[in-house]
């Protein structure tokens, strides 16, 4: 029994040991390397180990590169791959563009994956050109009719400029401007729709491709549609304007007749009191006159008379029409 127990704590003691040296050692992938052909000692993936890299992510793509006859340092992938790039995806791209006949080195390789480009997709879109398709960009044309336009941009990568060139956003802004400054200086919106290879010859005169990492083939308008009559809505809306200042002007006019006229009335009302008190005066004046003995009783009543016959000859005339007689 105590023989028994012993050799199952060797057993166990073997199975762990030959665990721990297996994962250590990775010894099937350091065959299959070999068998691939590539040269690489099994310390050296020990060391990547120590060196906390997945051997795995460093070998296999060797292992590809090595078939595809691509002479890539071992150091340099690790390298790349401890720098935070993609070796995978390197390998690949070098792959597909030495299928293609693309000039792609490895450390340029390198540095469009560090810049947080897709290599792969780089490559595949150089020999694939890609279609970008413009939103709708509104423009307005010389006579106040604005056109609606949507163009496709083929666009091939270049990957001398893949490290900082802007992207597809900078290509669509650029290629809307020239379809607005092409629309804008058209004299009627009908040439533009008669002709709208105008706005692909205008835009690729621009070389609107130039710092971008992408190399324009062609532009196509894909549709141009006939929007508002924006001149007319802008008469209309002067004409508004112009309406609501001259109500605001004849408000104002109107307003000063107003107070014009309020003022007159205040005037007259003042002349009116005036006179009223004027005629308060005259028999306090008459009294007067009777006391100090500079009017008598025979020129009191000739005014009288007068005043009566006054307004005897004033009432014949209401009554036939006739102006009245003014005292």
């Amino acid at each position: 029994m105590p023989g028994t127990l012993t050799a199952i704590i060797i057993i166990a003691v073997i199975v762990i040991v030959l665990a721990l040296f297996f994962s250590f050692f990775p010894i099937s992938l350091w065959i299959s390397a070999l068998a691939s052909g590539v040269k690489i000692g099994i310390f050296q993936l020990v060391g990547m180990r120590i060196r906390k890299v997945r051997p795995a992510r460093i070998v296999n793509p060797l292992i590809k590169a090595t078939k595809a006859g691509l002479d890539v340092p071992i150091n340099k992938l690790e390298a790349h791959h401890l720098a935070g790039g993609n070796v995978d995806r390197v390998i690949n791209a070098l792959i597909a563009a030495q299928r293609a006949g693309i000039p792609l080195d490895f450390e340029k390789a390198c540095a469009i994956d560090l810049a947080g480009r897709d290599v792969l997709n780089a490559v595949q879109m150089s020999v694939n050109p890609k279609v970008i398709e413009t939103p709708i960009v509104a423009a307005i044309a010389k006579d106040g009719i604005e056109l609606r336009a949507k163009a496709k941009v083929t666009v091939r990568a270049n990957l001398d400029r893949l490290v900082g060139g802007a992207g597809e956003e900078t290509v669509i802004a650029r290629v809307g401007e020239g379809i607005v400054t092409t629309v804008g200086s058209s004299t009627t919106h009908k040439a533009v729709l008669e002709n709208p290879d105008l706005i692909s010859r205008t835009v690729l005169g621009k070389g609107l491709d130039a710092g971008t990492a992408f190399e324009i083939l062609s532009i196509d308008i894909a549709d141009v549609d006939v929007g508002r009559n924006v001149g007319a809505q802008l008469q209309i809306d002067q004409a508004e304007a112009d309406k609501r200042i001259a109500q605001a002007k004849a408000e104002e006019r109107r307003a000063m007749a107003v107070a014009e006229e309020q003022e007159n009335r205040a005037a007259v009302a003042g002349m009116r009191a005036k006179v009223i008190e004027a005629e308060a005066e005259v028999p306090l004046a008459m009294a007067e006159a009777f006391r100090a003995g500079k009017l008598g009783v025979m020129d009191y009543y000739n005014m009288m008379n007068v005043q009566s016959d006054t307004k005897m000859r004033d009432a014949i005339a209401s009554e036939s029409g006739a102006p009245k007689v003014k005292e």
